[in-house]
C-alpha cells in the first residue's frame, strides 16, 4: 500500500547560527491531523527550526518538503498553506485590532470585516475592534495576533512560536482546545511552548532538539 505524501517533512535537516551548529540530521514527517511540539533547552534552535519551516531562513544542509516538494521551490504554495505567528505579537500599536487583522490577512488571505469581527469576538475582544492596540494589555495584544487562527478560511499548516505567552488560564485552555480542533479537522500544528500541554490527541508528538545537538 502506497503511503500518503506528508504535508510537511524534514529530511537530514541541519541548522547553524553564529558559527555554531544548533542541530543536524533532523528528520520528521507530518500528516494531516498531526501536532508537533518542539522542545529543548534554551539555545537548542527551537525558534530557528520554526523559521526554517516558515521559509524565513535557509537550512545549512538538508531540506524541508511541502507536500513532497522542496520548500524553496514553491514559495507561493507555502504562502497559501502556512499561518505563522512568531514569539512577538507582531501587531502595529497605532492600528486598531480590526486594522491589524485586515493588514495581516491582506498579505495572503484577505478577510472581510464581518469575518474579522467574528474572530475578535472568538478571542474575547468584542468591543475592542476599533481600539488602538497600543492601549491594550499584553494579553489582549496577544489575543489580537491569535485571532487569525479563528478566521473561517485558515491555511492547514499552523506554525506558532510560544503562542500561550501573556494569556490567562482561560485563554490558555481555549487556545489548546482550538489547536486540537484544528488537528481533528485535518490541519497540522507545529509549535514551541514552555506551557505543559494537556493535549490528548493521538497524533500529538514531541520533538526534543536537545537530542540532535551537534
Amino acid at each position: 500500500m502506497t503511503r500518503p505524501v506528508p504535508l510537511l517533512e524534514a529530511v537530514a535537516l541541519s541548522c547553524e547560527r553564529d558559527w555554531r551548529m544548533l542541530f543536524e540530521q533532523l528528520h520528521f514527517a507530518l500528516q494531516p491531523g498531526d501536532m508537533l511540539q518542539i522542545s529543548g533547552p534554551n539555545g537548542s534552535g527551537k525558534t530557528s527550526l520554526l523559521r526554517l519551516i516558515a521559509g524565513l531562513r535557509q537550512p545549512t544542509s538538508g531540506d524541508i518538503l511541502l507536500q513532497g516538494q522542496a520548500l524553496a521551490e514553491q514559495r507561493s504554495e507555502l504562502a497559501r498553506n502556512l499561518l505563522w505567528i512568531g514569539h512577538a505579537a507582531g501587531i502595529k500599536g497605532l492600528l486598531t485590532a480590526e486594522e491589524n487583522l485586515a493588514w495581516l490577512c491582506a498579505l495572503h488571505r484577505p478577510a472581510n470585516r464581518e469575518a474579522i469581527w467574528q474572530a475578535l469576538e472568538a478571542v474575547g475582544l468584542r468591543g475592542f475592534e476599533d481600539v488602538p492596540c497600543h492601549t491594550l494589555s499584553a494579553g489582549q495584544q496577544r489575543r489580537v495576533a491569535l485571532a487569525r487562527l479563528y478566521l473561517l478560511d485558515t491555511p492547514p499548516l499552523w506554525v506558532l512560536d510560544e503562542p500561550f505567552t501573556a494569556l490567562d488560564k482561560s485563554g490558555v485552555a481555549q487556545l489548546e482546545a482550538h489547536l486540537a480542533g484544528h488537528c481533528e479537522r485535518g490541519g497540522v500544528v507545529v509549535l514551541t511552548t514552555h506551557h505543559s500541554l494537556q493535549c490528548t490527541l493521538a497524533t500529538y508528538r514531541n520533538l526534543d532538539l536537545g537530542q540532535y545537538a551537534a
